[in-house]
């Protein structure tokens, strides 16, 4: 990873915590065949060319409200709802 593309990336986003995340989740979708959203005369790493689009404004961010935040939020299943591997899921819901 260049640091020079690191260092203009942090220029445009400075929580190093939502640059991680955006910057892991742009690698993957790179990595899974999408095709950069800037152009290179060098071959670059997904990691730089992740850098690279979120330093010249192609790639950004949204957080949720506190309203969207409060609707995700649900209670705690109680025991008989969890399933017998300790993992819970949501059921989705069915409208007829």
């Amino acid at each position: 990873m260049r640091d020079d593309y690191l260092q203009n990336a942090r220029a445009v986003i400075d929580d190093p915590n939502i640059l991680i995340n955006l910057v892991s989740r742009r690698v993957k979708q790179l990595r899974q065949g999408s095709r950069p959203l800037v152009e290179s005369l060098e071959k670059l790493s997904p990691e730089d060319t992740a850098l690279r689009e979120i330093a010249e404004g192609k790639i950004t961010y949204l957080l949720p409200t506190t309203e969207e935040l409060a609707n995700l939020s649900s209670p705690t299943p109680t025991r008989s709802e969890r399933p017998a591997n300790g993992r819970t899921f949501k059921a989705p819901s069915l409208s007829l």
